[in-house]
């Protein structure tokens, strides 16, 4: 077919409506396993795909169809006003196909085109189909693939099914995993867990249920109003999605109450762990809500992570064993829930061998084997945190591939910029190494630990007082904090990349930012008027997908509700500290959520377009320390009330997406975010002390594995930047100064790229960088175990998947990708509980051969071990700054 075919197609019979929801007939000639009527069918859509793509379309033939059928009323005046608005919104969109882009610009700037339209009758015509799928359904071909652009508002969603999976799931998860986030290794239940077995459990409720509707107080319901549906089953998903996270209160409270800490016996009380609890998770969510019209409901937030549960969501829920064209040449009936299954079982009997039998395939450090004892060769090619991983074939285990990026369902885009910030980080990490710059050749090339001045790990209770106040004469005659050189980049990254965060918001989504400030004042002022019958319906934009419209069938949750749950979160943050013996000021929780809501929007659009996952952490500590030195238990509360509460709003809003997404009346989702909270809240309270009650707890020889890995570094952080201070390190005549120069090389980055994206708009290449994912892919990735063999395998897969498979089977690649993504994360987080449970619990050990003992035989090690005469390197004691 030419590119005329793209009008043709159907002209020659080959509409490619015929194909979809086909059932193969006895009647039919049987040629391997398609009907040979189908053959014919799916060759007319895949020449249909074809000649789309040539025109910067990326859509299947079901869509293009669909397309075609609504293309009849749009005029060129009106593709061209939709274009329009679509530009606006898309030119920097790295989601956006460039191709399609560079289309548009054809459309609405080349005179010739209006002149002369029936000169360019292919364009218009593939522009109009382009503007009916951005009207009608989703710009993106990801969201389209895995989401429904029609609704029956007549579907129950919270109904008593709803309401017993989602909190008895919840209940469960959230003390699972909060009694095991102390330990080491930990064992947690992921959402994909409670999603999967929600729905054998929602189809028995089905069966065994009475359907007798009943009338209380002219409320009508019935425990089985129906089939189990898919918008129950995403209510009872987003409650577990709340609770598989434990609050981040836990290593505030443990770092408090035990005595190997602070030893501050007031922690332990149950009101103070439940007011401080309930304060920052329902800040989170009262912010979620009042930032969702400007990362939740535009059409360019994507959240591509959050598109493998909605995938598995419809997997369960709907029939799709229609043929779609694949890779060898073959057509593949087989339905998503029949490939989650088989993914799913063949990877939980694989599981074992990496993570059990033979723990090499897990690590696998060939090239470090080769010269274990070579520090220097070691520190390059060593993976699982010995060296930098320059390694291409690091494991054969998918957990280790996932580990820090959900792989296959973040954009190539996305994962590309991490990779090459990742590379590029690497060459200054070396020669700061080889050099000794900062003495840190004196410890390994990748740590995330804090060092003394005799290489030994910085023991914090030799400079602090019984609560946890630096002393000065302690600190002069013990040492300086001195860090690796991994460690010291990420600190620039982290510089760098918040600069960039702000700037890039400012940049590139000012336009979007307008709007949704527009729409939340429109909604705040509606909300508070008494007659709003009027106002309801509020302007469509017309680069609004098809989902924000279909969503306006159901009455909004007003601005003030979650105003009012913000109000109060943040007077019981203050009660939470003034009423309790913590010798903090309460102005701590203002600052600190005056930053959370400064932070917020850029976080969550950085999130919500790349899918990579961004944290204030280190901001909120640098911050923290610097407005009250030497403090560090100050310094945990701003960072709770800044950073924490940010990431808990972000997440709130990844699932106010999946309800978005879903269809789900915005009240229902409110409600049973409201309730599964604080479940959460009370679990993981409950928890807390006797997690403490543990023997040795938090220590090398505690019982159970309760080592608290999480708390050790929180602890070490806290007094890091509470107590020395940022100020010691990096303010003037500090060490690390240099390491401030990540503020300005942010902003002049990002100020870079978008300079030569305006100038070279058409080229695909340019137009792909993020420069905030230049910086914060180094992050995850340059952190002990983490090295640069796990980003290189992350990208290899994504390429895979959305570089080759994507470009060439979109059919395919939309039907699969995100429901083989899914079974892989539910068969390990099932299979790591067997073994957990099974294995590690009774105490089995795998008999100790090659593959068991190899993995030990690489170190991580300093190239530099003397000491000086004195017995120690650095500035004398009682010199430091």
């Amino acid at each position: 077919m030419g590119s005329s075919d793209i009008e043709t197609y159907n002209e020659k019979g080959l509409a490619p409506t015929a194909a979809h929801g086909r059932v193969a007939s006895p009647d039919h000639e049987k040629k391997g396993d398609l009907w040979v009527d189908d053959i014919k069918v799916v060759a007319a859509d895949e020449d249909a795909e074809n000649a789309a793509h040539n025109y910067g379309i990326n859509a299947t033939a079901e869509e293009l169809a669909d397309a075609e059928e609504k293309i009849g009323d749009m005029s060129l005046e009106k593709c061209k006003k939709i274009m329009h608005e679509v530009l606006l919104m898309h030119q920097h969109d790295q989601n956006f196909s460039t191709e399609l882009v560079n289309k548009i610009k054809q459309l609405l700037y080349d005179p010739d085109v209006t002149e002369h339209p029936e000169r360019h009758a292919n364009l218009i015509h593939a522009m109009k189909l382009e503007a009916v799928m951005a009207t009608e359904n989703s710009p993106y071909e990801i969201v389209r693939g895995v989401v429904d652009n029609f609704d029956d508002p007549s579907i129950p969603s919270l109904t008593f099914r709803t309401w017993f999976i989602g909190l008895l799931f919840a209940g469960i998860i959230g003390l699972v995993n909060q009694l095991f986030s102390i330990r080491y290794p930990s064992i947690a239940i992921s959402a994909y867990v409670g999603q999967l077995v929600a729905f054998p459990l929602g189809k028995l409720l089905e069966k065994i249920m009475p359907t007798k509707r009943f009338n209380l107080f002219g409320w009508h319901f019935s425990f089985n109003p129906g089939p189990f549906n898919r918008k129950e089953h995403m209510l009872i998903t987003i409650m577990c999605t709340i609770v598989q996270n434990p609050p981040y209160t836990g290593n505030i409270i443990l770092a408090q109450a035990l005595p190997i800490y602070f030893n501050q016996p007031y922690a332990r009380t149950f009101g103070y762990q439940l007011v401080n609890t309930l304060a920052s998770n329902f800040l989170g969510l009262g912010m979620a809500g009042l930032f969702r019209r400007f990362i939740v409901y535009p059409s360019f937030c994507v959240w591509p992570v959050q598109l493998a549960t909605l995938a598995l969501n419809k997997a369960f829920h709907q029939d799709d064993s229609a043929a779609v064209a694949g890779p060898f040449k073959r057509f593949y009936y087989m339905s998503r829930l029949k490939l989650f299954y088989w993914a799913f079982g063949i990877y939980f009997v694989w599981f074992w061998f990496p993570n059990f039998i033979a723990p090499f395939l897990n690590t696998f450090d060939w090239m470090a084997w080769i010269a274990p004892d070579n520090v220097n060769y070691v520190s390059m090619v060593a993976v699982g945190g010995a060296g930098l991983g320059l390694n291409p074939f690091p494991t054969f285990d998918w957990s280790q591939v996932q580990a820090m990026l959900n792989t296959l369902t973040v954009p190539l885009f996305s994962v590309a910029n991490q990779f090459l910030g990742v590379f590029l980080a690497m060459f200054p990490i070396i020669a700061l190494w080889y050099t000794n710059t900062w003495q840190t050749g004196r410890f390994p090339i990748l740590d995330n630990h804090t060092w003394t001045n005799q290489g030994k790990s910085y023991n914090v209770s030799m400079v602090t007082d019984s609560m946890g106040k630096l002393v000065e004469e302690k600190y002069q005659a013990y040492s300086e904090p001195w860090m690796a050189a991994s460690n010291l980049m990420i600190y620039f990254m982290f510089f760098a990349g918040y600069s960039s965060m702000v700037t890039y918001t400012l940049l590139y989504h000012r336009h979007e930012m307008t709007i949704a400030f527009k729409q939340s004042w429109k909604g705040l002022k509606r909300s508070l008027r008494r007659n709003k019958d009027h106002d309801d319906e509020e302007e469509i934009n017309l680069a609004e997908d098809v989902h924000m419209r279909l969503m306006r069938a159901y009455p909004e949750v007003p601005e003030w509700w979650y105003l009012i749950i913000f109000l109060i979160s943040f007077a019981l943050g203050i009660v939470g500290i003034a009423a309790f013996p913590t010798g903090v000021s309460p102005a701590i929780v203002v600052f600190g959520v005056v930053l959370a809501l400064i932070f917020t929007i850029p976080t969550g659009l950085v999130s919500a377009v790349t899918g990579g996952n961004i944290t204030l952490n280190v901001f909120a500590e640098f911050v923290g320390g610097a407005l009250v030195p030497g403090d560090a238990l100050s310094m945990n509360y701003f960072k709770m009330y800044g950073y924490i509460v940010s990431a808990y709003a972000i997440n709130f809003c990844g699932d106010l997406k999946l309800a978005h997404y879903t269809k789900i009346n915005p009240r229902h989702t409110f409600v049973t975010q409201m309730a599964a909270t604080l479940l959460a809240s009370f679990v993981a309270c409950a928890i807390f002390n006797f997690q403490m009650s543990f023997k040795d707890v938090c220590t090398p020889d505690a019982e159970w594995g309760m080592q608290c890995p999480g708390e050790n570094t929180f602890f070490t952080a806290a007094l890091f930047f509470g107590l020395t201070g940022p100020r010691r390190m990096f303010g003037t005549g500090g060490r690390y100064m240099l390491l401030l120069l990540g503020f300005p090389m942010g902003v002049i980055v990002t100020v870079a790229v978008y300079l030569i994206q305006k100038g070279f708009p058409s080229n695909k290449y340019m137009r792909s960088l993020h420069p905030v994912m230049l910086f914060f892919g180094p992050l995850n990735f340059w952190s002990a175990p983490y090295n640069l063999s796990h980003m290189w395998i992350c990208y290899f897969w994504t390429w895979v998947s959305w570089g080759f498979v994507k470009s060439r089977w979109l059919a395919f690649w939309n039907k699969y990708n995100f429901v083989f993504a899914a079974a892989l994360n539910c068969s390990i987080a099932i299979a790591a509980l067997v073994l957990f449970f099974c294995v590690e619990v009774p105490g089995a050990e795998m008999p100790a051969w090659w593959g068991t003992t190899v993995v030990d035989t690489v170190k991580r090690q300093p190239r530099i071990t003397e000491l000086p005469a004195r017995g120690y390197f650095g500035p004398e004691r009682g010199t430091f700054n």
